[in-house]
């Protein structure tokens, strides 16, 4: 059954280019910049998913509304204004190095703030009520941002400005935060760390970025004591331990929270070829990741669920699994197949580590429960 899903993008988000090369090679602001060789962060993962779509017909069937660029007020409720006015300087002045891993480009603080303006966007419009669910196609992303700090490709925290935004303009309560990118939600996870109202939840590679992280011992502080879990799977995870740390970690928190808006910072770099992990996803594994969110917003808050795109640096394959999320949220199939699935569907963990793995879970999840 065909839903009312919202599809939100933006040309500008394309053009940041994390690279000093922007400064020798300009192009004037009217044609986007080169990407910087060997850096994994390009826009072409997130152009190529944009042309699939679009090729698949798919885009024609969504609703694709503008969206404006988060106002310096909305970044303003997440960040300091010395950390945004640095940002803004650096940025200005042609880019630079303001954290760890994050290089900034020309530009870089408007395009951030457009990037963040689609998040905020989509979650206005599912709670507005136009749509039923919504995936914004931000860039750059934002989980591993700091209140103060850039860090790993992200300049502004985009799922926790749309979430200040909302509640600002709306009131909603109680908010949960899935994070499946195969890196840590450190960001989130930090600024929400003292709150009860958000509940955040990540599904990593144990130790890849932030590096040495798995974090399943924090679980929160203070008043948000109880309000956050991690969830480290081993470097080889694939299909089958993601379905199962859903069904027997997140799900069950999901409905011990019951929160009133589900939003997912929808990473695809687990998937089997990108270039900065180690995990064994395939485009179904997104897929039945989407179903199992879907289905347990709509039972659990109307349906309310919103997707803000993270990571994935396989610029031949984020596209697929792109593909089969907005498939997934729209009830809409096309004719697009996924040249890879077989194949990585064959290389899934088997035998004694598969069991391994299964059982690491249940292990999770009885510690959970301590």
């Amino acid at each position: 059954m065909a839903r009312r899903t919202a599809f939100f993008h933006a040309e500008q988000c394309f053009w940041h280019s994390a690279g000093m090369h922007a400064l020798v090679l300009p192009v004037g602001g009217w044609v986007q910049p080169p990407a910087a060789a060997g850096f994994a962060e390009s826009p072409e993962s997130k152009r190529r998913l944009k042309n699939l779509l679009d090729l698949s017909g798919l885009t024609r069937q969504l609703l694709c509304p503008d969206a404006l660029a988060a106002a310096y007020e909305d970044a303003l409720r997440v960040h300091p204004a010395a950390y945004l006015e640095r940002l803004k300087t650096v940025s200005d002045a042609g880019g630079g190095m303001l954290g760890e891993q994050a290089p900034v480009g020309p530009g870089t603080y408007d395009i951030a703030l457009r990037s963040a303006g689609l998040a905020i966007a989509a979650v206005a419009a599912v709670l507005e009520g136009s749509v039923e669910n919504a995936y914004a196609l931000s860039r750059p992303p934002g989980h591993h941002c700091l209140a103060d700090q850039p860090m790993g490709f992200c300049f502004l925290a985009n799922i926790p400005i749309a979430i200040e935004a909302a509640k600002a303009r709306y009131g909603i309560g109680r908010i949960a935060v899935l994070d499946w990118d195969v890196h840590h939600g450190n960001g989130t996870q930090a600024i929400y760390e003292e709150r009860d109202d958000v509940l955040t939840l990540s599904i990593h590679q144990d130790g890849c970025f932030p590096a040495g992280y798995g974090g399943f011992d924090d679980r929160g502080r203070g008043a948000g004591k109880g309000h956050n879990l991690n969830i480290p799977l081993p470097a080889g995870s694939g299909h089958e331990a993601y379905l199962a740390a859903m069904h027997r970690l997140v799900l069950p928190a999901l409905r011990r929270f019951e929160p009133e808006l589900i939003i997912v910072a929808c990473g695809f770099d687990a998937n089997a070829v990108d270039p900065l992990a180690r995990m064994q996803l395939h485009s179904d594994s997104f897929r039945q990741l989407t179903r199992l969110i879907r289905e347990a917003a709509e039972e659990l808050c109307q349906g309310r669920l919103v997707l803000v795109h993270e990571g994935g640096y396989a610029e031949a394959y984020v596209p697929f699994c792109g593909q089969a999320v907005m498939e997934e949220l729209s009830g809409i199939t096309t004719a697009v197949r996924d040249p890879l699935l077989d194949f990585i569907q064959a290389q899934q963990p088997s035998g004694a580590f598969a069991e391994f793995l299964l059982q690491y879970v249940e292990t999770l999840a009885a510690r959970l429960g301590d």
